[in-house]
């Protein structure tokens, strides 16, 4: 039988970006406070954390891209709230912030966490911001604590000569 691999939930010294649309702020704030406490708890230094802010979700993939291309970070979470409306606004905005994140995670290989609500309501997503279906923040920053270990066990393992 092959090896298993995973990551585990333990910090080892990784720096991490947040990346949070300012769009919707009163939820993506509550999204950040569960991020920084998620990656706290796991190990994480406040100092090893970078918070950026952007105007909305759409805007968050061109930033996480430079983010995760500076070679300064292990993980870049991403979050925001879209909260559909009365017009199609909302499926494109939810779709090219979707595509754009998974873009930069595949494209530069740094985990790039999607952490961003789309809802139907606004109860909906403070729900899922610290209410009653708990932080998608919180769960965020675990995901990218994970996924840097799991980055970190699947790097060859190389020898000194």
């Amino acid at each position: 039988m092959g090896r298993t691999l995973e990551g585990d939930l333990i910090d080892r010294g990784a720096r991490f970006a947040i990346v949070v649309a300012r769009f919707n702020e009163s939820i993506t704030r509550l999204l950040l406070d569960g991020a920084n406490s998620g990656l706290i708890r796991h190990g994480v230094s406040a100092e090893a954390i970078d918070v950026i802010w952007v105007p909305g979700s759409f805007e968050i993939p061109v930033v996480a891209s430079r983010l995760a291309r500076s070679g300064d970070y292990g993980a870049i979470i991403c979050l925001g709230a879209i909260i559909r409306g009365e017009t199609a606004h909302f499926e494109h905005v939810a779709s090219g912030a979707a595509q754009g994140i998974a873009r930069v995670a595949v494209e530069t290989g740094v985990p790039t966490i999607f952490g961003v609500l789309t809802t139907e309501t606004v109860d909906q997503a403070m729900a899922r911001a610290g209410g009653k279906a708990g932080n998608k923040g919180y769960e965020a920053a675990a995901t990218a604590v994970e996924m840097v270990n799991l980055i970190r066990a699947l790097e060859p393992v190389r020898f000194d000569a």
